[in-house]
């Protein structure tokens, strides 16, 4: 968080401590190791209603997340709104067709074609809500002066991963969507040009008989993600 005035560093003892013994450690790591495996990226959303202080508890998690100089360089809308979602299908879609048209690229389609995406976005719809990702490039302090931002891109990832984790931990299915451009959103939200939409996720309950990719559940070894070093 910034602030227009100088503050000194001032240390605070620690004030949550969450320890636990090697064996504990490991048991709790592995469970949520597991219980991450059954998170899925769906898009078969059921359109039942999902209480709106279920997405603010969810986004309040991410808040929390760290960022350089402790900016917290993000915002999220949460809409519900059936004519805002349809008008970010529309667009969406538009773009869509561009980019499967051969926009993408050949290498690029043929990548997407084991997880059977289209043009078609139905879950832009349906999906009870759809939470919008932006980035604080800069900030504006209430009187209008610009203040530097710093790690945006990764701040905004991090916090992204909790809002997502977070999610999965209320039950909740996602689907992570990136059209570009995306500046619509900025007037369609009521955002500042100093905010870029990064993404949208869809988010609700995954509906009776929702499929996900085969090729979803195939991972990386842990051999191939993780390299350990020893003195």
């Amino acid at each position: 968080m910034y602030f227009k005035d100088k503050v000194s560093y001032q240390p605070l003892p620690l004030p949550d401590r969450v320890a636990l013994g090697d064996a504990k450690a490991l048991k709790a790591a592995e469970a949520f190791r597991d219980y991450m495996k059954k998170r899925h990226t769906v898009r078969d959303f059921s359109a039942d209603p999902v209480p709106e202080e279920v997405i603010a508890a969810c986004v309040a998690a991410a808040g929390t997340a760290p960022s350089g100089a402790n900016h917290q360089p993000w915002h999220f809308v949460a809409i519900s709104d059936p004519a805002m979602k349809a008008e970010i299908r529309a667009a969406a879609e538009k773009e869509e067709e561009t980019f499967y048209a051969g926009g993408a690229g050949e290498e690029w389609l043929k990548a997407l074609e084991p997880i059977g995406t289209g043009v078609s976005k139905p879950h832009l719809d349906i999906a009870p809500w759809l939470i919008v990702v932006f980035a604080q490039r800069y900030g504006v302090t209430h009187d209008g002066e610009r203040y530097k931002n710093y790690y945006v891109p990764e701040s905004v990832g991090i916090a992204t991963g909790f809002l997502i984790a977070a999610l999965h931990h209320a039950g909740l299915s996602t689907l992570t969507h990136t059209p570009n451009p995306m500046k619509f959103l900025n007037g369609l939200c009521d955002r500042p040009d100093s905010e870029k939409p990064v993404m949208i996720i869809a988010v609700g309950r995954a509906a009776e008989g929702a499929t996900v990719p085969a090729v979803a559940k195939i991972k990386k070894p842990l051999a191939e993600i993780l390299t350990v070093r020893k003195g």
